[in-house]
C-alpha cells in the first residue's frame, strides 16, 4: 500500500502511531468483550425459566460482566492526556539518617513489586545508597501502558510508624520519604529549556551499575535554577548518554509542573517540594501498635501493612482515581 511507504523511515513517529494504535485497539476489545457478555447474559435469562443450569450460568456470567464493567470504568478514570504514558518514579529518603533511608527503600521495593505484577519493564535511571541501609535516592522509569495514570497516586509523602530494627531499646520510631512520579514525554511537547536556566555537574558514577561504570566521571546531574528541579543520572556507561537521559527526565518533570499550574491542582507538586515530614503525608503505614495503611486524601484503608509493601496498591490507586473525579466536578 502506498499510504504505507517511508512509515517505518520515522521510527519516533511510527513508534507513537503503534501506541495511539495500541490504545485504540484496546477501547474497542474492551466495548466487545463487554457487550458479548451482556448478550449472553441476557439469552441465558430467557433460557433460566425452563433450563435450571442456564440460571447458575447467568449468574456467573453477571459476576465475570460486573468485574469487566469496573476494570472498563478504572480505564475510563485513566483519561487525561498524559496518563496512558510511561511513568518517572523518583523517591527520597527524609531527615532521620538510616530510619528514612530504610524506609525510602521499602517503598522503592512497594514500587518494584508493584511494576512486576503488571509486567512494566523497568529501569535504573539513578541511585544513591543510605550509609547503612535503604537508599538516599532513585530514580527508575517504569515502561508500560497507563504506567503513569497508575502511579501518579503515589505523588506525595509516606509516612512509616514501626518498632525501629535500628534501635537496641526497641522504641517506636516514625520516618517520611516522598515519591515523585512524573509522565515520560516525546519530542512532540513543546517544553523549552535555556541553556542558562540549567547547571550540569559531572561527577563519578557510584552504587549500582558494575565496575565499568565506576572508572569514568559519567554521572551527570542537572539542576533547573528557575525551579529547583535536580535530576540525577548516572547508570549509562556514557557521560552523554546519561545527560541526554537526564535531560529527558528533566523535560518531563517540567512538563508535569506546567500541567499542574494549567490545572489549579499543584499540590502534588507542593508537596514534593515540601520539607519530607509532619504535616505533609499523603499516607501513613502503621506496624505498631496495630496495622493499618491509611490515605489520607481519599480515606482508602487496608489492615493488612505487608500486603500492600508487597506491592498490592490497586485499592489505593482506585480510590485516589475516583477521588481526583469527584474533587473536580
Amino acid at each position: 500500500m502506498e499510504s504505507l511507504e517511508g512509515f517505518w523511515e520515522d521510527t519516533e513517529q511510527a513508534s507513537k502511531i503503534q501506541k495511539e494504535k495500541a490504545i485504540l485497539e484496546d477501547v474497542v476489545e474492551v466495548y466487545n468483550g463487554l457487550k458479548t457478555l451482556y448478550d449472553d447474559f441476557n439469552t441465558l435469562v430467557e433460557f433460566a425459566e425452563e433450563d435450571p443450569e442456564s440460571a447458575g450460568e447467568a449468574i456467573e456470567t453477571y459476576e465475570t460482566f460486573i468485574k469487566a464493567f469496573e476494570a472498563a470504568e478504572l480505564k475510563v478514570l485513566l483519561s487525561e492526556e498524559m496518563d496512558p504514558n510511561n511513568a518517572i518514579i523518583s523517591i527520597n529518603a527524609g531527615a532521620g539518617g538510616t530510619e528514612s533511608c530504610d524506609w525510602a527503600g521499602m517503598l522503592y521495593r512497594m514500587i518494584i513489586k508493584w511494576c512486576e505484577k503488571k509486567k512494566y519493564k523497568l529501569s535504573q535511571l539513578d541511585y544513591q545508597p543510605g550509609d547503612s541501609a535503604g537508599i538516599k535516592s532513585v530514580t527508575l522509569m517504569a515502561q508500560g501502558s497507563y504506567a503513569y495514570g497508575s502511579l501518579k497516586s503515589e505523588t506525595g509523602v509516606h509516612r512509616l510508624v514501626r518498632i525501629s530494627p535500628f534501635d537496641s531499646n526497641a522504641r517506636r520510631h516514625t520516618s517520611f520519604a516522598s515519591i515523585f512520579v512524573s509522565p515520560e514525554v516525546d519530542d512532540n511537547i513543546d517544553i523549552q529549556i535555556e541553556d542558562k536556566d540549567v547547571r550540569i555537574d559531572v561527577f563519578r558514577s557510584g552504587g549500582a551499575g558494575g565496575q565499568s561504570v565506576n572508572t569514568t566521571d559519567s554521572a551527570v546531574r542537572l539542576t533547573h535554577l528557575p525551579t529547583g528541579i535536580v535530576v540525577n543520572c548516572q547508570n549509562e556507561r556514557s557521560q552523554l548518554q546519561n545527560k541526554l537521559q537526564a535531560f529527558k527526565v528533566l523535560k518531563s518533570r517540567l512538563y508535569d509542573l506546567e500541567m499542574q499550574k494549567l490545572k489549579e491542582k499543584n499540590q502534588a507538586v507542593e508537596d514534593s517540594k515540601s520539607e519530607i515530614g509532619w504535616g505533609a503525608q499523603i499516607r501513613s503505614y502503621v506496624l505498631h501498635p496495630y496495622k493499618l495503611v491509611k490515605d489520607h486524601r481519599t480515606n482508602f484503608e487496608s489492615t493488612n501493612p505487608d500486603k500492600v509493601l508487597d506491592g498490592d496498591l490497586d485499592g489505593f490507586m482506585d480510590a485516589f482515581l475516583r477521588w481526583r473525579v469527584q474533587k473536580d466536578d
